[in-house]
């Protein structure tokens, strides 16, 4: 018996939209509740939440095409500013109403302007007949707009007199969006987090056709027992089950086990998914690169990681500043003429080396420094001659933004701001590199 029942639709496409959307049967049938009938008038605006993959923006967009409902999709985080958001709202509302992909220019500086051109857009009489509904996806990104965005999105239905529905689509709660000076209540509603059964159910439908479903459900089985406990994301679980899938069929395929042979499978498969483990969500290796891991027997250690990674996007000084404060972090003070004086003169041993440094600095952790020594040791690393322009200044506020560098103490002292290095010793050697 079919989940999804509506008077509205025809059956076959509330059939085939009920497969395409396994596990979220009860937030479609509440959102064509919602809905009603295509002529209806629907709710004003509707806000759905939910974490990340749980199927807010699929499920979304396969109910409005599937159905064939007029509607404009668009993400805020493509479309940043009020005017690019607008604009490109209008741009969608010509193709709908013109059915052709060709549209031309639109251009639309304030909301004033955007009422007066949203009326002319929906002016045809297919768009008066239904209910057009516009969706925007990432929509905690309005907050950064102006304050009058927001509230009017809320109530687009009142100040256009239109039959218009806007769908807001986010990761955070409604109690995060609310202006303080009050707007128009959207009816909320909450995507939940897919369960293991879920997970199960959904990873098991892409099993390739040269293999049973039984095998797949077995495979996705053992691989959601490794990574649930980590790991509730569905498209990075996706990601994971096709990159392991061809090591756990290699007994199968050499001949040495069956496809009922679940413990040679298991065993087969475990140090692969063991390794594995140490890059999910980090995506530090494309899938090639760990296939050919795979297939070598190496560990991915001998793939440069995240840390050998995003010392790339930094700027040519930035790098050197990072390993001079790395030095000034773990080298005492009294180290430095030693270190970076050509002419230091003669060090007398039994001074240098004193009982407590004994212990290596690595163990005690990073040291504050002043500014100074800081640039005083970048100077005498870096070959040409560097000067002390507000481009450096900067490259170090970059630096303890990205957490690199952490400041320690207040920024109003009067010797000058302190500071630590907070990466490791392979960060450092990666980038030395």
């Amino acid at each position: 018996m079919p989940n999804l029942e509506h008077p509205a639709y025809p059956a076959a496409d509330l059939l085939h939209l009920e497969g395409l959307v396994p596990c979220r049967e009860s937030q479609v049938s509440t959102l064509l509740s919602i809905f009603g009938e295509r002529q209806q008038f629907s709710f004003p605006s509707i806000f759905i939440y939910g974490h990340t993959s749980s199927g807010k923006t699929y499920v979304m967009k396969t109910l409005l095409t599937t159905l064939q409902l007029p509607h404009v999709f668009v993400n805020c985080v493509e479309y940043f500013t009020s005017r690019l958001l607008l604009e490109e709202i209008l741009i969608q509302l010509q193709s709908c109403s013109s059915g052709t992909e060709q549209t031309s220019p639109v251009h639309c500086d304030t909301l004033n302007d955007f009422v007066r051109l949203f009326k002319q857009a929906v002016a045809s009489q297919e768009l008066q007949d239904q209910t057009l509904y516009i969706v925007l996806d990432r929509a905690e990104q309005l907050r950064e707009m102006e304050a009058n965005i927001l509230p009017a999105f809320l109530r687009l239905q009142e100040l256009t007199d239109r039959n218009v529905t806007v769908i807001l689509l986010s990761e955070i709660v409604w109690e995060l969006f609310r202006p303080n000076t009050g707007c128009f209540e959207p009816f909320t509603m909450y995507f939940p987090d897919y369960s293991i059964g879920h997970l199960q159910k959904i990873l098991s439908q892409n099993h390739p056709p040269e293999y049973s479903a039984d095998f797949y459900a077995a495979y996705i089985n053992i691989l959601l027992g490794v990574f649930y406990m980590v790991c509730r994301d569905l498209k990075e679980l996706r990601h994971l089950a096709a990159l392991n899938f061809a090591k756990y069929c290699e007994p199968v395929v050499r001949g040495e086990a069956n496809e009922r042979d679940t413990r040679k499978l298991w065993k087969n498969i475990e140090p692969h998914l063991k390794k594995a483990m140490q890059t999910v969500y980090l995506r530090e290796i494309s899938s090639s690169q760990w296939e050919r891991l795979q297939h070598d027997g190496g560990e991915p250690g001998q793939l440069k990681g995240l840390s050998a990674h995003t010392h790339v996007e930094l700027p040519y000084y930035s790098k050197f500043l990072l390993i001079a404060a790395y030095l000034a972090s773990y080298n005492p003070v009294r180290t430095d003429k030693r270190f970076f004086l050509k002419h230091h003169g003669k060090i007398r041993k039994t001074n240098f080396m004193k009982k407590h440094e004994k212990t290596s600095n690595h163990l005690l952790g990073p040291k504050p420094f002043p500014l100074d020594r800081l640039l005083a040791i970048l100077y005498s690393i870096v070959d040409n001659r560097v000067a002390p322009t507000a481009n450096i200044f900067s490259q170090i506020t970059s630096l303890v933004t990205l957490q690199l560098l952490s400041m320690v103490g207040q920024n109003d002292q009067l010797d000058g701001p302190r500071y630590k290095c907070t990466v490791s010793l392979d960060f450092i050697r990666a980038i030395a590199r």
